[in-house]
């Protein structure tokens, strides 16, 4: 366990020091206030009970009778696409994230020091009207570099430049079969609209976006002083479509045994055919590198068969892959591809570019794509980016504020009660034979659960932050790219997050074998020093239940206790885990909330995190009655222990959806929709039918034969 520190502790400790006369104390910090656009009251112990309809029946929509008058009450805000617990609390973390700096600029840090770079780098991001005098002036040299490319080795060097576009990405990051070893991991990239569905599909949503993406490129075109933009866009929306077939669909790239390949260098070179592939390589600073991970590689009908890939999904889910990538890099014409390149720096850097480059993005990524009407405040895309370029350096200061020493505790508390439920979950079990049995509860008794905040805190040595927006992000990538490719000569660090204290979310990590929770998400509604602990339970022992199912979700069940992917089942126990998600596939399929039911959740895509959910909250629920010790609890306003645990786990799903975010949610995202993360969960489970009396005619009952467990 990585995280032994109980008591906080941020830095090196340094002797306390008598100001003098001469010297003038720094002004103290305002008086705040945080603002929500819903209030932030969760009752007096955990649940607001005024969101209840209860006009609804439990058992017939379990969301909407949770949050139903909130539901029906909240007004989307014109900057907002979506909004519900998850979005409250960033709010709250964006707010204490720009006081924070606000703070740092009062202590006036040297712009060389870390508090100085986030400082600067913020300063430089708000600075409008400098940004909008100087135009394209910031962009010109970037551009030049575009515009200077004459052959394909120009071209393969400066697509693996920090900041510019490319259709390959890399990180350095442990080896999925050897997780104690750094390799170099490379994957398709470049789309502008996100998905190869946006490109490829023929429904009228997906053709009038490719219209509105046209029309984004012309006139970002146009801006760069492009002659013929028109025809430009349309040669740049050609290749970028040819680009889409490439890619392979969302549900099949999950699956890790099809995407890891190990390719020596001269296998990747000959992949690439009279693509320079070498010059690419060695721009990238991989000359004394061997091997590589190379992530869609067309796989074999045997690989497809062991991966359980049906032909039929196969043939409409995977794409040309690397070899179709290097050949379109190769064919496709040079003055189209500096053209590409051009629009896309345009569109990626948008934010720290003048207004009206701005706006055109926006209009098409914001508005079109996602049915956001307004943008958001300067002030929290300003915040958003100094997060992204230099989050350690706020994260330290947060956790000092706003994470208290026994949050950490309690925190862990929950987490063994969570492993000792998940123990005997497993011990239960119908469908898992001993054998695979003793290798799942191995993998369970080495999680590494990090809750809070990093040991140490990352001091971006080398960053430089100037009074240009638009450099700064560009020397952020750079000193990233960098940060990253150092990794190839270290031992892998487990100690490393990814993810900053001050950010609302949690996450699972296969190759490490551990479950992460930054301090922004250990408030309420999802955990309270002085809630009931059924609500607790319900929220937060949620999530830490759905980060530990995702070890033993349709993918992460391919890893075993060291983080090595591996195949550790028996072929009968494989076969009963595959009937059981194959189910819930099907379960989650049946869901359409668009266009009459025709617009469906992908349960396929979203397995993994139904996975969490379904096997979260029966963890959860397990750790709640442990925790009882055999007593029962008590009834607080007329409602039992159990059915304040469940009503936790409503509320914190919250949310409301623009239908254009909803529908690019269902192309793009492995999550469910909230209500479905709701609904599809409790339904599965005999406690909550018990809880609420749920009978067989409520629109959610499902026959216990029909009800899925599986861990």
């Amino acid at each position: 366990m990585i995280t032994t520190l109980l008591l906080l502790s941020c830095g090196p400790k340094t002797p306390p020091v008598t100001a003098t006369p001469i010297e003038e104390a720094a002004p103290a910090p305002p008086e705040r206030v945080l603002e929500t656009v819903t209030p932030d009251d969760w009752g007096a112990w955990g649940i607001n009970l005024e969101t209840i309809d209860a006009e609804l029946k439990p058992g017939d929509d379990f969301f909407m009778y949770v949050n139903g008058s909130w539901y029906a009450d909240f007004e989307m805000p014109a900057d907002r696409t979506r909004y519900g617990s998850f979005d409250l609390l960033r709010e709250k973390s964006e707010q204490r994230v720009l006081w924070i700096i606000e703070d740092l600029a009062l202590e006036k840090p040297a712009v060389d020091t870390p508090r100085g770079k986030a400082s600067a780098f913020y300063n430089a991001y708000m600075d409008s009207d400098a940004i909008n005098a100087a135009g394209l002036t910031p962009a010109q040299p970037y551009l030049d570099q575009i515009a200077a490319i004459e052959t394909r080795e120009d071209l393969a060097t400066l697509f693996v430049q920090p900041g510019f576009a490319a259709p390959f990405s890399g990180f350095v990051f442990a080896d999925d079969k050897d997780p104690s070893d750094n390799i170099m991991q490379m994957g398709l990239s470049g789309l502008g609209m996100g998905d190869r569905d946006y490109y490829l599909n023929e429904d009228e949503r997906s053709t009038a976006l490719r219209e509105g993406y046209v029309a984004l490129l012309t006139t970002l075109l146009e801006q760069a002083g492009d002659p013929t933009p028109a025809e430009t866009a349309a040669a740049v929306m050609e290749l970028e479509t040819e680009l889409a077939k490439s890619h392979w669909d969302r549900a099949v790239r999950r699956n890790p045994e099809l995407t890891y390949n190990k390719l020596s260098r001269d296998e990747l070179i000959a992949m690439g055919g009279e693509f320079p592939v070498a010059t690419m390589l060695d721009a990238w600073g991989l000359a004394g590198e061997t091997e590589m991970l190379v992530s869609l590689v067309p796989p074999t009908d045997e690989e497809l068969a062991a991966a359980n890939i049906s032909a039929q999904d196969a043939e409409a889910g995977i794409g040309t892959g690397f070899p179709g990538a290097f050949a379109l890099a190769l064919t496709g014409d040079l003055a189209t591809w500096k053209a590409w390149m051009t629009v896309h720096f345009l569109i990626d850097h948008s934010s720290v570019l003048s207004a009206d480059i701005d706006q055109a993005s926006f209009a098409f990524y914001g508005t079109a794509m996602r049915g956001q009407t307004e943008q958001r405040p300067r002030w929290k895309r300003g915040v958003q980016a100094t997060q992204g370029a230099l989050g350690e350096v706020i994260g330290e200061v947060y956790v000092e504020r706003h994470f208290p020493p026994a949050a950490r505790a309690e925190m862990q508390e929950l987490v063994a009660n969570l492993s000792l439920a998940m123990a005997a979950n497993l011990e239960e079990l119908q469908w898992m034979g001993d054998e695979t049995k003793v290798r799942a509860q191995e993998k369970l008794d080495s999680f590494n659960p990090k809750i809070g905040y990093p040991d140490e805190f990352e001091t971006y040595q080398g960053l430089v932050v100037g009074d240009s927006a638009l450099d700064n992000a560009m020397s952020a990538a750079v000193w990233g790219a960098a940060d990253n490719m150092a990794d190839l000569d270290k031992p892998v660090d487990r100690d490393r997050w990814f993810m900053p204290p001050q950010t609302v979310n949690a996450y699972y990590n296969p190759a490490f074998n551990e479950i992460v929770f930054p301090a922004a998400i250990l408030e309420a509604p999802f955990f309270g020093l002085s809630a009931d602990p059924a609500v607790n339970y319900g929220a937060i022992g949620g999530v830490i239940g759905h980060e530990m199912g995702h070890g033993f979700d349709d993918q992460g069940a391919k890893y075993d206790a060291a983080g090595v992917l591996a195949d550790w089942w028996t072929e009968d126990d494989l076969a009963a885990f595959r009937g059981l998600t194959d189910a819930l596939v099907a379960q989650y399929d049946g869901y359409c909330p668009l266009d009459d039911g025709e617009t469906c959740v992908n349960g396929r895509l979203t397995l993994g995190e139904n996975i969490g959910d379904l096997g979260g909250l029966s963890l959860a629920y397990r750790a709640y009655k442990l925790s009882l010790n055999g007593e029962e609890d008590k009834v607080i306003d007329g409602l039992t222990g159990d059915q304040r645990f469940f009503l936790s786990w409503g509320q914190v799903w919250r949310s409301k959806y623009r239908d254009e975010a909803l529908r690019q949610q269902l192309v793009t995202d492995p999550h469910s929709p909230a209500l479905y993360r709701v609904n599809g969960s409790v339904r599965n489970l005999e406690a909550w039918y018990v809880a609420f009396d749920v009978q067989e005619g409520d629109a959610l009952y499902l026959p216990p034969e029909e009800r899925i467990v599986i861990w």
